[in-house]
């Protein structure tokens, strides 16, 4: 034996790496908040994205343009597709 005594309690067994459920609950608790903090950093992120673009927009003049003219433009852009129409308009 090495000397080294651990004492013994009924009531708290030793175990190395031993974790409570109460300590357990705990960390599921703190991973669910950051989960909850983490949904609301995107949520924000997607607004101020959705805001650039409609700025982009804006910048670019289309609020200008007559309804049922942006309208049209943005069928023909749902129909042919962004790809498409950044290819046709380029060439």
């Amino acid at each position: 034996m090495t000397g080294i005594s651990i004492p013994f309690r009924a009531d708290k067994p030793y175990r190395k790496g031993h974790t409570t459920a109460k300590s357990l609950d705990a960390e599921l608790a703190a991973i669910a908040a950051e989960e909850r903090k983490l949904a609301e950093r995107r949520q924000a992120h997607q607004a101020k994205v959705r805001e650039a673009a409609v700025g982009a927009v804006e910048k670019a003049g289309l609020f200008k343009v007559p309804l049922d003219r942006l309208e049209g433009l943005m069928k023909a852009v749902k129909t042919l597709g962004v790809d498409e129409v950044e290819k046709r308009l380029t060439a």
